[in-house]
């Protein structure tokens, strides 16, 4: 399995939260594949050039380093618009990032983890579970 991990995942574990460093841990023990979609490398690193964290910073160029960071082709973009349109029409609008997540997510067959479900929870086509 693939797992693609939301922005607010990445921050408990900057965090050390203890619940998902085990959590990555298992998925590494059955060879499960992590991966950071480039919209939330784009939130991660926004943060830190809003706000200096020298020591979160370095963790975090580790962290990508390890898993990689995705990136979004023509189909991805395509199905990103299509939830767009799709979230207006419903009158639950979707936020930008949120929406090329779960784009992101949806063409390439991932599992996303979050801990907002309420945002992910409309998006037709989408995995996605809670590790905390």
């Amino acid at each position: 399995m693939i797992f693609a991990l939301d922005t607010n995942i990445i921050s408990y574990y900057l965090q050390k939260n203890l619940q998902i460093k085990v959590k990555l841990e298992h998925a590494a023990s059955r060879r499960d594949k992590i991966i950071i979609p480039p919209s939330v490398f784009y939130e991660i690193k926004r943060g830190f050039k809003h706000k200096a964290a020298p020591g979160k910073e370095f963790a975090f160029s580790l962290f990508y380093k390890k898993y990689g960071v995705g990136e979004m082709d023509l189909d991805a973009w395509e199905a990103a618009a299509s939830i767009y349109a799709n979230s207006r029409k419903t009158g639950r609008p979707i936020e930008d990032t949120d929406i090329l997540i779960a784009a992101f997510c949806v063409v390439n067959n991932y599992t996303l983890v979050t801990n907002n479900t309420k945002h992910f929870e409309a998006i037709e086509g989408l995995r996605y579970e809670d590790w905390t």
